[in-house]
């Protein structure tokens, strides 16, 4: 399961619209976890919705259409857990 997340908003205390988002995605299967942490910014004016009026999907509407993609990033933590279950790589020693 992939969750998406928006856990901080930058904005412009003159009018009060956002210019960055910072965000991250989670995916989970039973042991096994990945997560990516980013940013997203946009010009000054580009979003329209005025921070006290704002939602959690519309950032992250805001953020697929700037610039993140929301299926290269599901498949990269997907990739990630698939790794975890069946490494290709170990460490340690053998005794």
């Amino acid at each position: 399961m992939i969750t998406w997340n928006i856990s901080q908003l930058d904005r412009q205390t003159s009018d009060g619209f956002v210019t960055t988002a910072h965000w991250q995605a989670n995916a989970t299967d039973g042991d096994y976890s990945a997560s990516v942490y980013s940013t997203c910014s946009w010009s000054d004016g580009t979003a329209t919705i005025p921070y006290a009026n704002l939602t959690k999907e519309t950032v992250l509407g805001w953020i697929w259409a700037n610039g993140v993609d929301k299926s290269a990033t599901e498949a990269a933590l997907n990739a990630q857990i698939v790794l975890q279950k069946n490494p290709t790589k170990a460490t340690g020693v053998p005794w």
